[in-house]
Parts: C-alpha cells; structure tokens; sequence
C-alpha cells in the first residue's frame, strides 16, 4: 500500500473545495490522498458530490459519535448547537473516530493535514507520532492576523467592538478598522471568539503552514509570517504558499443556461453577481440591487437566493433554502424590463465557469477567498460587498493591498440597505470609467498573469509544493 497523505476538511463547500484542490495537487506529485470528512446533518451531498468528480482520491467519512449526555439522535441533535456555530466542539467530536481510521492504516501514514477548524486533531496525530500540517484556506494576510491575534488581545486588553475606529495596526497587512473584524472578535467575551483564539495559538505547533496563495499577491503578508512577525515569542511553522488553488470549472454534464446567455453578449461586458452558498440578501436588498442594475445600463447575470429565515445568521450552514419566487422577490416588472440585458438565476450557477468566460467584465462578490481567488485567476476585477466571518479583512486587502477590486459603500451600517443608487454607481464606475477600465484591463490582467507564473514550474507556488514534499520525506526518516 502506497504511503498516503490524509487530510482532514472543515464544515461546508467552502472548506471542502480547496482541500479537494489540494488533494488534486498532491496526485500530480505522485502522493496517495485519503481526504477524511464529517459530513454535517444539513448537507450531506456535498461530500458525496466531490466523491464522484474525483475518483482518484479516497474519500472517508467519520462516524460522528452523539455528544456526551446524548441518549438518542433526536437528544443528540437538540442538544448539539447547530455545527457552523460551533465548528470546533463538532468536529472536536471526530477526533476519536479518526484517531481510530488512522490507526487502522498506519504505518502508511506520512502526514495529517488540518483545517484550522480541525486543529485540536493536533492532538491525535501528535499521539500517534503523525506529522501534522495546517491548510488554511484563506489568504496569507488573515492568517497574519489569526496568528497575531492573540497577542493583540492582549495588548488591547479591551473587546475590539469598544475602541471605536481607532486603527489596528497588524504584522503584514493595511491598517483597518476593528469592524472590518468577524462580527465575534468585537466581543473578547464571546464564546466563539475565545474558540479561534485558541485555534490561532496552536497554529504554532503545526510541523508546516500551507496556505492557498500565491507570493506575489500577498508579498507582504508572507514576509511578515516568514519573519516570524506574527507570533512574538515563539518560532513560526514554514509557510509553504501553493495557490492559488481554485476549481477548473467545466464540471457539468448538461452545460448550463446562462453560459449559453453569455455566448450572445459582448466581450467583458457582463457584471456578475454572486454572494456564495451561504449569502443570501432579505427581500428589502433584493429591491434595491434590481433598481441599482436596472439603473446602471449595464447587462448583468445575477444568481438570487431565497432570504433566509428570520434571524438567521447569514453565515449559518442552511443549504435547504427554497427555491427563491423571482416574482415575489424582485420589483414588479424588472424581469420583463431588463430581458435581454440582464438574466437573472436562482439559487446557484457554474461561478468558474461564468468567471472564465469572454462576456464577463465584472464580479460582485462577498470576498470569500474561493470566490476571490476565482476572479482573480480569470482576470475579472472585484466588486466588494463582504457579508460574514473574515470577508471583511479579505476587503481591506482586496482593495487596499492587491489593488484588484473596489468597495460596495454601505454594506456596513448596521441592519441598514446598500441602496440602489450606490450599486448604479459602483457599476456604472466599474464598467464605464477610465479608472475602472484601467482596473478591469492592466492591474487584473498581471495578477492573472503573476497567478499562472507561480503555478508553472520554477514558480514560487510549484516550487513551495516541492519544499513540501521534502519536507515530508525528511519526516519520514526521522
């Protein structure tokens, strides 16, 4: 049996899909992958879908067992939070089934890879004498503040929300605001928070970070983490940078409708709107984005999910939204107005796909690091509009540091609506003017360009991939 890297995802799409994209990356170094999965009660197909698109990586799911005090499933799912809630104490739970799944394949083991939101899985590899690595699927500039967290807490020695906007100088990265925070690192009191300050400060025990990212998009950041900057104190783990790693897109049997709309319009013509598996707008929003497009002149391709239930968290893992009534959400008449110009899909469309195509000229996006990776790679500059967790500071530094996107203003101000004159604005800057057509031509066009040099052989991403790979093998001989 060949000598296997294991690795172990976090909860939802947005953790799954790199890590698949790592696994690929491992194949074509000749590594076996085994990638070791608990599937959340509300979403089920996912792994299942990833299974049957990647036939030559092996695919285990944990057996989860109920929480302590459980007597049934029923008791077992009432008194479980919900999994996104609390990732860590779920996952925390398969720790004991994959001590098990990789006791049973050793000695084949040459490393355990983790998801930050796995990270207490340290323990089970460092008790099985497993090297661990850490993946983390955001940008190189959030893990700097991940990492720096802690001791900036401490130095603070306040909850972040009560500062007011005095800047927040971190290792590596634009000054920002503490808002531009997840909405829980306000509160030093919050349970969830003091969850990822200790994932942050076992970051350091990894054997190696790998991160999904490419050197010369985030220069800064790396420097900082490679100075050991970021963790005052104590030695940094290497940081191996081998993004950026995003999906090929093409993956449909039946190629879907709205590629097919894009075949019929005009090249880099097109804005893109999509705010991921988990974004989703109240109708309120919704009437406002159709009346800014409507506005702007622009043709536009627009994926509408249903409003989620009154108060839920817009990063809650509720994948069984209905199927959104376009009629009822959307202003009378918009649709019949805009035909031609604009399509509007529900629920989801091939983003990659959509991303790479001729027609598409502009992407509105929540700044999930997937979704942003994606746009860069296809040479589409970004339309910011952050909704949850670290979008915010992907934000900061889509706008402030990379120079590859603008900021939706008004996406901020608490439980109020972006209104329909700043998406008419925001648009009609992107698409029309000089600054924008310099921004969707020249900056776009080289991070494309310094993407794909860092994936080729002798880049800085192909030639990270590498160091790994010794990496292992020295831990092997150990």
């Amino acid at each position: 049996m060949r000598d296997t890297v294991v690795l172990h995802p976090g909860l939802g799409v947005g953790h799954l899909a790199p890590m698949v994209e790592l696994a690929r990356l491992f194949l074509r170094r000749g590594l076996a992958v085994t990638v070791v999965v608990v599937e959340p009660p509300d979403a089920p197909s996912e792994v299942a879908r990833a299974a049957a698109a990647n036939p030559s990586i092996s695919f285990h799911v944990l057996p989860l067992p109920a929480p302590p005090g459980a007597v049934s499933p029923a008791a077992a799912e009432q008194e479980d939070p919900p999994p996104p809630r609390n990732p860590f104490a779920f996952l925390r739970r398969a720790n004991a089934p994959l001590r098990d799944y990789l006791r049973s394949v050793l000695p084949t083991v040459r490393a355990l890879v983790l998801d930050i939101f796995c990270i207490d899985a340290l323990d089970v590899a460092a008790g099985l004498g497993v090297p661990a690595y850490l993946f983390y699927t955001s940008s190189a500039s959030t893990l700097a503040v991940s990492l720096h967290m802690p001791h900036m807490q401490a130095e603070v020695d306040a909850s972040f929300g009560d500062i007011g906007d005095a800047l927040l100088c971190f290792p590596g990265v634009p000054p920002f605001r503490p808002k531009e925070l997840p909405e829980n690192a306000l509160d030093r009191d919050n349970e969830v928070y003091r969850k990822f300050l200790h994932a942050f400060g076992r970051i350091p025990e990894s054997r190696g970070i790998l991160v999904n990212t490419f050197e010369w998009l985030e220069a800064r950041a790396v420097a900082a983490l490679r100075d050991g900057a970021c963790v005052p104190g104590r030695p940094t783990p290497p940081v191996y940078c081998v993004g950026p790693l995003v999906s090929g897109g093409g993956g449909e049997v039946n190629r879907h409708a709205c590629l097919q709309w894009l075949d019929e319009q005009p090249e880099n013509s097109v804005v893109f709107l999509c705010f991921g598996s988990m974004g989703s707008f109240p109708k309120k929003q919704l009437e406002a984005i159709a009346i800014g497009l409507e506005m702007s002149g622009q043709r536009f391709l627009w994926v509408v999910r249903s409003p989620r239930r009154d108060g839920a968290s817009s990063s809650a893992g509720d994948h069984q939204l209905p199927e959104p009534d376009l009629d009822e959400l959307l202003p009378v008449g918009f649709l019949a107005r805009t035909e031609g110009r604009g399509l509007v899909v529900k629920s989801w469309a091939p983003q990659a796909d959509v991303l790479r195509h001729r027609a598409t000229g502009a992407f509105v996006t929540h700044c999930g690091w997937n979704s942003t990776l994606e746009g860069i790679t296809a040479a589409v500059p970004l339309l910011c509009w952050p909704l949850y967790a670290e979008q915010r500071l992907n934000k900061v530094f889509i706008v402030e540091a990379a120079r590859v996107g603008v900021e939706m203003a008004g996406y901020d101000r608490d439980r109020e609506v972006v209104a329909a004159e700043e998406v008419e604005s925001k648009v009609r800057w992107l698409m029309e003017s000089e600054e924008g057509r310099a921004l969707r031509g020249r900056r776009a066009a080289l991070a494309k360009e310094k993407a794909l040099e860092a994936l080729q052989q002798g880049g800085t991403s192909y030639n990270a991939l590498l160091e790994f790979v010794r990496d292992l093998d020295r831990g092997a001989s150990l």
